[in-house]
């Protein structure tokens, strides 16, 4: 399933980049099936990581990933992504994810916070190579990215600090605490 997932993963991203870079954008959802391959998860939640991003941001739709890896891992991807971009701003995306992820099952926060570990790292990286720079690939100023970050971090702790995934969030608090301090 999870080498399926890679390639359907591959398709619906080709041709894209990371934001502001020419890194290929399926770096990203590999990145997230590493740390959740390496926390200890089945290959549904890994497959939904790879595929985390396939909703929101290309033309694949429910439908397909439910017919291609079933309704468990279509339902993970579907409770990781942000509503229609089109519909909803910044703001309302970002306030949206924070209160379903005080609620959401165990798998769904795996899947999210390996996703914004993957994502804080990537930012440390770049700022530590090109510095405030890197502020400009956002659509919001480093404020409002401080906002929501650091809001995941107190989401994550809350949730999840004191079982199995607690190394996952010391590792993205730590990110956040290098990137805004």
């Amino acid at each position: 399933m999870i080498f399926e997932a890679i390639e359907f993963a591959m398709r619906a991203h080709s041709g894209d980049y990371r934001k502001g870079t020419r890194i290929p954008y399926i770096t990203h959802p590999l990145n997230v099936a590493r740390i959740l391959i390496e926390s200890g998860c089945p290959e549904e939640v890994v497959a939904a990581g790879l595929l985390h991003d396939t909703l929101e941001d290309t033309r694949v739709t429910f439908a397909e990933i439910e017919a291609a890896f079933g309704s468990e891992v279509a339902g993970l991807v579907g409770a990781v992504s942000e509503p229609n971009k089109s519909d909803h701003t910044w703001e309302n995306r970002k306030a949206h994810t924070l209160k379903r992820l005080r609620t959401a099952p165990f798998e769904v926060l795996l899947i999210s916070l390996a996703d914004k570990l993957d994502n804080i790292r990537s930012i440390r990286e770049d700022r530590d190579r090109i510095g405030d720079e890197v502020w400009k690939r956002f659509r919001r100023p480093r404020e409002k990215q401080q906002w929501y970050y650091e809001t995941l971090a107190e989401v994550f702790s809350a949730r999840l600090a004191d079982g199995k995934a607690s190394a996952l969030v010391d590792a993205y608090t730590t990110e956040v605490d290098r990137v805004f301090r």
